[in-house]
């Protein structure tokens, strides 16, 4: 295995595939350098349709190895590669991994340091702990999902707050005990929970209820379509653009160009009474120009304006294309690594591998004696998709 330039390079991470989050905490602990090695059960069912080909974007960057978990030599050798890892992540329902023999507590007794991460919806512990879930549910009780829509109804913000917020959740909470590790030589368990994960992030939003600056009401407040000057409206071509003119700066200038700076009604910012008004009248003033005549007239100024645009405008923003926030690999355009770093710069290692692509290669680079590799394809506990 060759060296890798992001600043994780040389740590080995193991993967338990699975979907949601987990896939693409291992895709940016890759982008970042880590060797991750993927572990895919042996002929094991996919809801992913996109499974195996260029456009599994969030399975990029990994080898995969197939095993049969069935199977006594498979476990062990699972357990081969967490003795090497430096940490694991898996994302099944609480009690599976120990069923299998593979849990924190044979692992980590095996392999002091090493990093046990596990991400499920509700967490290891808690009355739903083993009940099934999603993305929609762990929001809903974090108080999130109800803070989000217009004001006849809660609105979906896909899958960003419980899956990849609590992606992200996981990743620190994985490298800080990463860290931890090095410096004491002693690993642990990071549990995660999506529903945990969604509730952090709405700390800032928890406060300002208690503290009487929030509404539980949606449209009345700063962040949820309250504001008309935080805010998105309608063109004359039925495209739409976003404004964010909170600063009384911005809002001089979100008055100025759109010609209501010489209406005394709105000179009072932050009289909430006036805002039904003046969001009806910029509501009408945008709706008389274009997207692109709104961009022509506040793009790069202090307005705080972008468009609007659709996941493939979004690719060929100028801004994007300067910028190279998008690559293409293998004909699929897919978002960059983040963040940017002066020295160790991050890149994306390969293209989504298919299940048991590299099991040869890994079991041997893992410490496997190709004698013993080949005992192990022939009994069926592990295979090497061809």
């Amino acid at each position: 295995m060759t060296q890798r330039s992001g600043p994780l390079s040389g740590t080995r991470i193991v993967e338990f595939a699975g979907i949601g989050p987990g896939p693409f905490v291992t895709m940016m602990l890759s982008d970042l350098g880590a060797e991750v090695v993927r572990i895919d059960k042996q002929g094991g069912a996919t809801i992913n349709p996109m499974a195996g080909t260029p456009h599994e974007v969030d399975a990029r960057g990994r080898r995969s190895i197939a095993l049969d978990l069935k199977q006594p030599a498979a476990i062990g050798v699972a357990l081969k590669l967490l003795d090497g890892a430096d940490a694991v992540l898996e994302g099944f329902r609480p009690g599976v991994m120990e069923r299998l023999g593979l849990g924190p507590d044979v692992a980590c007794a095996r392999n002091k340091k090493l990093v046990y991460a596990r991400m499920t919806g509700w967490g290891q512990t808690g009355p739903l702990a083993q009940a099934a879930g999603h993305d929609i549910n762990y929001i809903a009780i974090s108080g999130a999902l109800h803070a989000i829509g217009v004001r006849e109804r809660p609105a979906i913000p896909l899958n960003f707050l419980g899956d990849y917020g609590g992606a992200l959740v996981m990743v620190i909470g994985l490298l800080a005990a990463l860290f931890n590790a090095r410096v004491t030589g002693q690993g642990q368990v990071v549990d995660t929970a999506m529903s945990d994960a969604a509730v952090y992030l709405t700390t800032i939003f928890h406060a300002m209820g208690q503290a009487g600056f929030w509404r539980e009401k949606r449209e009345s407040n700063m962040a949820d379509g309250g504001m008309p000057y935080y805010n998105v409206y309608r063109c004359a071509d039925d495209e739409w653009i976003s404004i964010g003119s909170i600063e009384p700066q911005f809002y001089a200038e979100l008055m100025r160009l759109t010609g209501l700076d010489g209406d005394a009604e709105f000179a009072q910012q932050m009289d909430a009474s006036g805002w039904p008004h003046l969001k009806a009248r910029l509501t009408e003033v945008f709706a008389q120009r274009t997207q692109a005549e709104w961009c022509e007239t506040m793009e790069m100024t202090d307005v705080c304006f972008a468009p609007i645009l659709t996941m493939s405008e979004a690719a060929q923003h100028p801004h994007n294309v300067e910028r190279q926030t998008f690559v293409e690999i293998d004909g699929v355009v897919q978002p960059a690594p983040a963040p940017r770093f002066s020295r160790t710069t991050p890149e994306i290692e390969r293209p989504p591998a298919y299940a048991g692509a590299h099991t040869r290669d890994v079991l041997t680079d893992w410490g496997l004696t190709a004698e013993r590799v080949e005992e192990l394809l022939a009994s069926g506990a592990v295979r090497h998709a061809e």
